[in-house]
């Protein structure tokens, strides 16, 4: 057996677990997120060290915007929603040899036209991004080509690795598909500790391509192992009813993207106007405040998506419910205290993740205005990516399309009004306001669309959930008395730590000790999923037999 096989084998046989719950899914995808996010904690503080909030980050993350156009509207969003449904429904119906012709078609196609895009895209960069970053000097403006056209390499790569993805997701084997984030950002931070100081500034976009390269090559045996037939690309582009599906499928999904990429490639065209750094002060800020979405949300949404996908293919509406209304409470059980920490730990958290190096106080402040701005509206944005992959689910791509077209109008209105009163903080504010309208205008449209819908059992324990954050907040506040209030530039790294540790540690408590009294069904599913799973207790009897998600977190 060659060698590379061998390896490929042995790396199989670790990362071939398939998780047989949503919450053994969740976890898996979480663990390997706290890893990811660990390691965009080390890619940030390098990056506001190295540079600060200045001209090179700003021309940076401006020239990602390109790349992350392409691949936001026809990779990230677009392909999970319409692939893994129909190939999951393929493989439910015995039809394995059609799933897998689809996989391998579709690969074909996205590497055509996003190469294809990339190549014109490469050709006009100079006037993209002069019409991205008006605000932009000339030399800013050179250095944000010079990384566009590097980085344009890296939706090549990635939408190859997203077929991959949706494959392993489909089979429900998270754990080679979680590995991959981590890669990516061990690419990057190659790039900013070895690339930069042998190639300049370019270095960084070759991290960016050296870690899509690794985001990919991580999955490849687990794919392969599973049954994918890793053949070289013929590109016959023949007429496939199943790959015609999936195409037609990914439209409104690509146009419900590209509100969203409307919105940030609008929200970069006003940061450029204003003060050298706002761009890099919104993108960092907004890098912190997506933590608990990354570990949480997105965990339990592709965790759940599946599951549901079948589930409303075997027309199992009230299982459908269930699992629906189940992911969104623990998502909020997650998401809402840690809101609640980035609110008033907002100047603490900025400071002990990036403060250091060339990254100074007036960076830190305008960083955690922008953080607390964004942290109010976390709630809907952990909501929205499992609430829209219920439509997936259902094969209903066009609603949540029209829901972002409209969300998204009143994030453009409420940025143009508010930009000459609050500078870089409009741009947050604008944000958590299209979000939370995004949101409610999907629990609107769900409620209509689910028939055994019951707002008892969502409402009722997200009040709970959302009172027993509010005393974690007070408790929160009050913990912060006892070291300085609001931490100045001659405070150490430790003082600093210090007072965050200790007040998080003790809102955690406060939150968790509000929920048992407040008898919250997600706390005590999470005190049971310990008692047995880590600590190997014997199963309760509450658990309910052939409902695991009942008994298992």
């Amino acid at each position: 057996m060659p060698f590379f096989k061998r390896c490929a084998k042995r790396f199989h046989g670790w990362t071939n677990t398939s998780a047989k719950t949503v919450g053994a899914a969740a976890l898996i995808i979480s663990l390997a997120g706290i890893i990811s996010r660990l390691l965009g904690f080390v890619r940030d503080r390098l990056f506001a060290s190295q540079f600060g909030a200045g001209d090179i980050l700003d021309a940076y993350y401006a020239a990602f915007r390109i790349p992350d156009l392409l691949y936001n509207l026809l990779v990230m969003g677009a392909l999970s929603a319409a692939f893994v449904p129909i190939f999951t429904d393929l493989l439910a119906t015995k039809k394995k040899d059609a799933a897998w012709e689809l996989a391998v078609s579709l690969l074909e196609w996205m590497v055509m036209l996003l190469g294809v895009l990339s190549l014109f895209m490469f050709m006009g960069a100079p006037w993209l991004i002069s019409l991205l970053v008006p605000g932009f000097s000339e030399e800013k403006q050179l250095i944000a080509v010079d990384l566009t056209r590097i980085m344009l390499l890296s939706p090549v790569i990635l939408a190859i690795s997203a077929v991959f993805g949706g494959v392993l997701v489909s089979f429900r084997r998270f754990i080679a598909y979680s590995l991959a984030p981590i890669f990516y950002n061990l690419g990057i931070i190659f790039g900013v500790v070895a690339l930069v100081p042998a190639m300049g500034v370019t270095g960084l976009g070759w991290g960016v391509v050296l870690g899509a390269s690794l985001h990919m090559m991580v999955q490849i045996p687990a794919v392969y192992f599973s049954g994918l037939p890793l053949r070289p690309f013929r590109f016959r582009f023949h007429y496939d009813r199943m790959v015609h599906k999936v195409l037609l499928l990914m439209i409104p999904r690509s146009l419900g993207m590209a509100t969203n990429q409307i919105g940030l490639l609008l929200t970069t065209v006003f940061a450029s106007a204003l003060a050298s750094g706002s761009l890099a002060v919104f993108t960092l800020a907004s890098n912190i405040q997506s933590i608990p979405i990354g570990l949480f949300a997105v965990a339990f949404s592709l965790a759940a998506f599946p599951m549901l996908s079948l589930s409303a293919s075997r027309g199992e509406e009230k299982e459908f419910f269930s699992l629906l209304a189940g992911t969104a409470k623990r998502i909020l059980f997650f998401v809402v205290p840690l809101s609640m920490l980035f609110i008033v730990f907002r100047a603490q958290f900025v400071r002990v993740i990036l403060g250091s190096g060339q990254f100074d106080w007036e960076d830190t402040i305008a960083t955690f205005g922008v953080l607390a701005w964004l942290s109010v509206s976390l709630f809907a944005q952990g909501l929205i990516p499992l609430f829209a992959r219920g439509f997936y689910a259902l094969q209903d791509t066009k609603t949540p399309l029209y829901v972002a077209l409209f969300a998204e109008i009143f994030h453009i209105i409420s940025l143009i009004l508010l930009l000459p009163y609050y500078s870089v903080d409009a741009l947050a504010i604008s944000f958590s306001v299209g979000s939370i309208i995004n949101f409610f205008l999907l629990l609107f449209f769900l409620r209509r669309r689910i028939l055994a819908w019951k707002d008892g059992e969502i409402f009722s324990e997200s009040i709970k959930i959302f009172g027993a954050a509010l005393f974690a907040g007070v408790v929160a506040q009050f913990s912060k008395s006892a070291f300085i209030l609001a931490p100045s530039p001659l405070d150490t790294f430790a003082e600093i730590f210090l007072q965050l540790v200790f007040g998080v540690s003790l809102s955690l408590a406060a939150f968790l000790l509000a929920s048992s009294w407040l008898h919250i069904e997600e706390f005590h599913l999470l005190k049971r999923w310990i008692r047995c799973k880590v600590l190997r207790e014997p199963a309760v009897a509450s658990s309910v037999e052939g409902h695991p998600e009942k008994g298992d977190w």
